[in-house]
């Protein structure tokens, strides 16, 4: 299927992919996956430091996009931070961590970071949703410059993880003082583990009408398209195979025929191997749902 085949719906359909090699890789990954967009990593999603992006990385990667046509609708920060974090010294690192990371998306002209909103770590659920948005307080603050949007991703609520329920978020969000530039990741596997159905027309219907009048549906940024391993309302967070999971492909039929959601990218982060090959077949089962 061409790009202008695949574009002809208006809609965005994507996937996650490396930058092994370099930033510019995941746009190439992304058209050899049949991408309209993509979500990437803006550097190591598993060690603090990160190499500087130099001009020539940088260069390479807008001649990619050019080159390609397609976009990268967003990054996704390293999993090693929680601005949730009781402990000064881990909070204040995951800090500087983040706000690096929404310097690197401004000079790569990424649109938005995605961020998994932290875990309190058994200090409380309030004084975890407390310390984050100190902590985007201060860095939108530090940051007057930056354009990128800081989306708070949805999670399945294990352990102490906070963002698995809507109140949750729109707690955080109330409490910022930048507002043009937060927002909200929704991601299918995570809420479905979280407790909020979305298989059944029905409960889907009752799901995203709860999330607009808790958040609001003019927060929401991008959707994570993943199939859930594990069971309704488990708290556990293992993705599947569009189609293949606890899901089911009827509940992404849904979300893409939703036509308040036709403009919001939808990223798959299901599993794969070292080539695009799931990527390709995911995406071409998410295609096959537009109405």
């Amino acid at each position: 299927m061409n790009a202008t085949a695949r574009k002809g719906s208006g809609m965005l359909f994507g996937a996650h992919e490396s930058i092994s090699g370099g930033v510019f890789n995941a746009v190439l990954l992304g058209k050899e996956a049949t991408c309209d967009t993509i979500q990437m990593f803006n550097k190591s999603s598993n060690q603090w430091r990160a190499k500087a992006l130099g001009s020539d990385e940088i260069d390479q990667f807008f001649k990619a996009i050019s080159g390609t046509g397609v976009s990268v609708s967003t990054s996704h920060t390293s999993y090693l931070i929680n601005i949730a974090s009781p402990d000064p010294a881990l909070n204040q690192k995951s800090y500087a961590a983040l706000k690096e990371e929404m310097e690197r998306c401004e000079l790569l002209k990424i649109p938005n970071l995605v961020l998994h909103p932290g875990s309190h770590v058994g200090s409380g659920e309030e004084p975890g949703l407390n310390r984050i948005a100190d902590n985007i307080n201060k860095m939108f603050g530090e940051l007057k410059d930056n354009h990128v949007r800081l989306l708070l991703e949805t999670t399945a609520g294990q352990g102490s993880n906070l963002g698995s329920k809507f109140e949750q978020l729109a707690y955080i969000i109330e409490k910022i003082e930048d507002t043009a530039h937060i927002g909200v990741c929704l991601d299918t596997c995570h809420v479905f583990a979280a407790g909020y159905p979305i298989t059944d027309p029905a409960d889907y219907t009752k799901t995203m009408k709860s999330f607009d009048e808790i958040i609001g549906l003019d927060r929401l940024g991008i959707i994570h398209m993943n199939d859930s391993m594990k069971p309704f309302a488990s708290q556990r967070d293992r993705h599947e195979h569009i189609g293949k999971g606890c899901i089911g492909v009827e509940a992404f039929r849904n979300i893409i025929n939703d036509p308040k959601l036709k403009k919001i990218p939808k990223i798959l982060e299901t599993p794969k191997g070292e080539d695009v090959a799931e990527d390709i077949e995911n995406l071409k089962v998410l295609r096959s749902l537009v109405a």
